[in-house]
C-alpha cells in the first residue's frame, strides 16, 4: 500500500496545537477580563488597595507577554510559508493565497470597525457631556426644588388660614380646642389628604388625620428647620410630607403635613446621587476615551492576529490531504485501483479522504465484478436470444393473430397470422416489418376501428375485455373473438395486446347445432298443442259419425272440442310469433337519444303490473345522449324488467333497482337493472342469451337473445354479474353520441 506525504510525529503536532490553543485561550481569558473592568462597574474589579493594584500591574505585563509570544509565533510561520514559496513546495501556492485572502478580508473590515466605532464612541461621549443634557439634568434638579418649595407654600397657607380665623384665636384664648377641630374638618379637602395639629406649649390639643400618636411624630418632626423659610419634609411609613407652620398667639401653633407625591423623596436622593456620578464622569472623559480607544486598538490587533493565524491553520488541514489526494489520483490513473491514502484529517476534507480511499476500493471491487458480468452477461444474451426467437416461433406457428400496442396505440409488434387475416397479400417478412410503428388506423380500414376503439377504451376500464366482431374482408363475412388486455406496470398503462380468433368455422357448427336444437325445441312445442287438437277432431268425428241428431250433450262436447282446438291453434301462432320476432327484426333507426328517458319510458309500461315489488331508480342527471333506437332500447329494457320480476317470485325481499352511470373514461353509459332473486351460476351466465334457453317453465327462451340482438346493433354489450347481497344483476353499456352526427343511422336486418 503506498501512502502520501509523510507525516510529522503526533506527539509533536499535538503538543503545538495544545500550546497555541492555551496561549489563545489565555489571552481571550484576559481581554475579556480587560474589556469586564473598562465597560461594567463592578467592585471587584475596581482595585483600591497597593496589592490590587500590583496584582492587575502583573497582569497588564503578562498579556504583553503573551502577545509577544504569539507574535513570534505568527512571524515564524509566515517566514516559513515565505521560504516554502520561494522553494516551489507543493501546496505552499495555495496555502500564500489563503493566508493573503484572510488578511485582505478581515483588513478591510477590521478598519472600518475600528473608525466606525471609534467615531461612535467619541459621538456618544460627547452626547453624554453636552450642554443639553446639562441644562436637563439642571432643570430635573431646580424642578424637583421648584415642587417641594411649592408644597411648603401650600402648608403654610393652609396653617395661616387656619391660624387667622376668629374661632382658631378664641379657642386658643379659652383652651377650647374642639372648635379647632371643625376647623379642621372644614379644610380637609384643601388638606389633600395630610394632617393637621393644635399645638399649645409644645402639646398637641387638637388633631385631624395624624397618621400616629402625637409622642412619636413630635420626635420625628426637625423642630430646629420648622420655622424656617426652607421645605421641611417629614417621612412617615413610605409617606413624604411637607410641613407648614402658622403661630396663634405667645405659645401657640398650627401644624399642617401635607403629603407629597410618591418615592418623592427617593427620586429626589437618585437625582442628586446621579448628579454627583456625573460630575465624577465629567472629570474623567478624557480618560475614558483613551481607555476606549485601547481597547478598539487591541480588539484590532487581536482580530489580524487571529485572522492570521487561522489562515495558516486551515491552509495546513486542506493542502496536506489536498496533495496526498492529487498523489492518489494520479496513481489511480495509471492503474494502481489499489493505492490508498492514508493521512489523518478531519470534518469533510477527512470524509474526502475516506470517500476518495472507498471509492478506490470500489472501483477495484467493481473492476472485478465487471469482469465475472461480462462474463455472465455474454451466457445471458445466449439465454435471452434464444428464449425470443422461442417466442417468436410459438406466435408465428399458432394461427391466431396477436397484435401488441403502446400507449400511443403505435404497433410495436404483430405475427404473420394477423396480417393474413386482414392483408392476405403482403404477408411476407419485409410488410411485416413496415408496419412496426405504425398507427393502429393504418392497418385496419375504417369499419374495423370503429369496433376496436371502444374494445380498447373498454380494457383501459376492465383490465382485459372480450367480445365477438363481424368483419367484411374480401368481399366475405368474417367472425373473430377479439380479446383486449392492458399492460401495466407499478399502475402505469404501457399499452395493449390485442389476440384475434378466427370463429367464422365454428360459430358455423355452433349456429348448425343451434338451429337443430331450434328446430327439436319448435318441434316439441308445436307437438304439444297437436295433441288435443287430433284428440278434439277425432271426437267430433265420431259424433258426426252416428248420424243422429245432435243433442245437447253432444253440443256441449263439440263446443268443448272447437275451444280446444281454437286455444291450440292460438299457442302454435304465439309460438310462430316469437319465432319470426327472432328471425326478423323491425328497422332499427339510432339517433341520440336520452338515456334517462328511455328507462322512464321502459318503467312506464309496468305501472300497476309490479305488485308487492320495490322498484328504485337512480339515475344520473346531465347524461351525454347515447345513440339509440328509442322504441328498440325501451323493448330491451321492458324485457329486462319484466325478466327480473319473474326471477323474485317466491323471494323474501322483492326489490328491483334501475340505475344509469357515465363511465369513467367518459365514452359509454351503463345501465344497470338489478334484482335480489335467486341468482344464476356461472354455467347459467354463459346460456342466457343462446336462443330458446330459459330457466323458467313458461318462459320460451327468447326474450335475453331479443336483448342481446338489439344492444349489440346498438354497437353496445350486455354482461352478467352477481348483486350484492343476492340476485343478479345486468350491465348494458352504450357508446356515447358523436357530437357531429348529421342523420340516424337505419339498421335493416333480414
Amino acid at each position: 500500500m503506498s501512502t502520501a506525504n509523510p507525516i510529522r510525529p503526533a506527539g509533536k503536532t499535538s503538543g503545538r496545537k495544545k500550546a497555541i490553543i492555551l496561549l489563545t485561550i489565555g489571552i481571550l481569558l484576559l481581554f475579556g477580563l480587560l474589556l469586564s473592568q473598562s465597560s461594567f462597574d463592578l467592585p471587584f474589579l475596581n482595585p483600591d488597595t497597593n496589592q490590587q493594584l500590583l496584582f492587575f500591574a502583573a497582569l497588564s505585563a503578562v498579556i504583553f507577554l503573551l502577545f509577544v509570544a504569539l507574535t513570534f509565533v505568527l512571524a515564524r510561520n509566515l517566514l516559513k510559508l515565505f521560504a516554502e514559496r520561494r522553494l516551489g513546495v507543493l501546496g505552499s501556492k495555495f496555502r500564500t493565497r489563503l493566508v493573503v485572502a484572510g488578511l485582505m478580508l478581515s483588513l478591510l473590515p477590521v478598519i472600518v470597525m475600528f473608525w466606525f466605532a471609534y467615531g461612535l464612541m467619541n459621538r456618544s461621549i460627547d452626547k453624554w457631556f453636552s450642554r443639553p443634557v446639562e441644562e436637563v439634568r439642571e432643570d430635573t434638579s431646580a424642578m424637583a426644588s421648584l415642587l417641594s418649595k411649592y408644597a411648603a407654600q401650600n402648608a403654610r397657607s393652609e396653617a395661616n388660614s387656619i391660624a387667622s380665623s376668629p374661632e382658631t384665636q378664641h379657642a386658643f384664648s379659652g383652651h377650647s380646642f374642639s372648635v379647632v377641630v371643625n376647623q379642621f374638618r372644614q379644610h380637609e379637602l384643601t388638606l389633600q389628604g395630610g394632617f393637621a395639629l393644635a399645638i399649645q406649649d409644645g402639646n398637641a390639643e387638637a388633631s385631624f388625620g395624624v397618621p400616629a400618636a402625637w409622642p412619636l411624630l413630635k420626635a420625628k418632626v426637625p423642630w430646629e428647620r420648622i420655622t424656617s423659610d426652607l421645605p421641611v419634609h417629614l417621612v412617615w411609613e413610605q409617606t413624604d410630607y411637607i410641613l407648614g407652620t402658622a403661630p396663634v398667639g405667645e405659645h401657640g401653633m398650627i401644624l399642617v403635613a401635607m403629603p407629597l407625591p410618591e418615592r418623592f423623596s427617593q427620586t429626589v436622593k437618585q437625582l442628586e446621587t446621579s448628579q454627583k456620578r456625573y460630575f465624577e464622569l465629567s472629570r474623567e472623559r478624557k480618560l475614558l476615551r483613551r481607555t476606549y480607544m485601547g481597547l478598539l486598538l487591541l480588539l484590532t490587533v487581536l482580530v489580524l492576529f487571529a485572522t492570521t493565524w487561522l489562515a495558516l491553520f486551515l491552509s495546513k488541514l486542506v493542502t496536506r490531504p489536498v496533495v496526498a489526494l492529487a498523489e492518489a489520483t494520479q496513481e489511480i490513473s495509471r492503474g494502481r485501483l489499489d493505492y490508498r491514502v492514508e493521512i489523518r484529517a478531519a470534518d469533510e476534507i477527512g470524509d474526502l479522504v475516506r470517500s476518495f480511499n472507498r471509492m478506490a476500493e470500489d472501483l477495484e471491487g467493481s473492476r472485478r465484478q465487471i469482469e465475472a458480468s461480462s462474463r455472465d452477461l455474454g451466457a445471458a444474451n445466449v439465454a435471452l436470444e434464444q428464449r425470443r426467437r422461442h417466442i417468436e416461433t410459438i406466435l408465428e406457428s399458432i394461427p391466431t393473430g396477436v397484435l401488441s400496442l403502446d400507449a400511443e396505440h403505435r404497433i410495436t409488434h404483430l405475427n404473420h397470422a394477423l396480417l393474413r387475416m386482414f392483408h392476405p397479400v403482403g404477408s411476407e417478412s419485409s410488410a411485416l416489418e413496415a408496419l412496426i410503428g405504425a398507427q393502429l388506423r393504418d392497418v385496419f380500414p375504417t369499419e374495423i376501428l370503429e369496433d376496436l376503439e371502444p374494445l380498447l377504451r373498454r380494457a383501459d376500464r376492465m383490465s382485459t375485455t372480450t367480445t365477438q366482431l363481424e368483419m367484411v374482408l374480401q368481399r366475405a363475412k368474417f367472425n373473430f373473438s377479439v380479446t383486449v388486455a392492458t399492460l401495466q406496470h407499478d399502475g402505469q398503462s404501457l399499452g395493449y395486446v390485442l389476440v384475434f380468433e378466427d370463429l367464422s368455422d365454428l360459430l358455423k357448427a355452433q349456429k348448425q347445432a343451434a338451429w337443430r336444437e331450434v328446430a327439436r325445441r319448435v318441434a316439441h312445442e308445436i307437438k304439444n298443442p297437436l295433441t288435443p287438437i287430433a284428440l278434439s277432431a277425432e271426437r267430433i268425428r265420431r259424433h258426426l259419425e252416428r248420424g243422429t241428431r245432435l243433442d245437447p250433450g253432444s253440443l256441449r262436447v263439440l263446443d268443448d272440442c272447437a275451444a280446444t282446438i281454437a286455444a291450440s291453434v292460438e299457442t302454435v301462432r304465439a309460438l310462430v310469433d316469437e319465432f319470426s320476432t327472432l328471425a326478423r327484426f323491425p328497422t332499427a333507426q339510432p339517433q341520440p337519444a336520452n338515456i334517462n328517458s328511455i328507462v322512464e319510458s321502459a318503467l312506464a309500461m309496468f305501472n300497476g303490473r309490479l305488485d308487492n315489488i320495490r322498484v328504485q331508480t337512480v339515475l344520473a342527471p346531465n347524461l351525454p345522449h347515447v345513440m339509440a333506437d328509442p322504441e328498440a332500447m325501451k323493448r330491451a329494457l321492458a324485457n329486462l324488467v319484466d325478466n327480473a320480476a319473474e326471477a323474485m317470485e317466491g323471494a323474501l325481499l322483492r326489490e328491483i333497482q334501475i340505475s344509469t352511470s357515465l363511465v369513467a373514461s367518459r365514452d359509454a353509459i351503463e345501465v344497470a337493472v338489478s334484482d335480489t332473486g335467486h341468482g344464476v351460476t356461472q354455467e347459467l351466465k354463459e346460456r342466457l342469451f343462446l336462443p330458446y334457453f330459459s330457466t323458467k317453465k313458461r318462459g320460451t327462451g327468447l326474450g335475453l337473445a331479443i336483448v342481446n340482438r338489439i344492444i349489440e346493433d346498438h354497437r353496445g354489450s350486455i354482461r352478467v354479474e352477481e348483486n350484492r347481497p343476492v340476485g343478479t344483476r345486468f350491465v348494458v353499456e352504450l357508446p356515447v353520441a358523436s357530437e357531429n352526427v348529421a342523420a340516424p343511422i337505419v339498421i335493416q336486418h333480414a
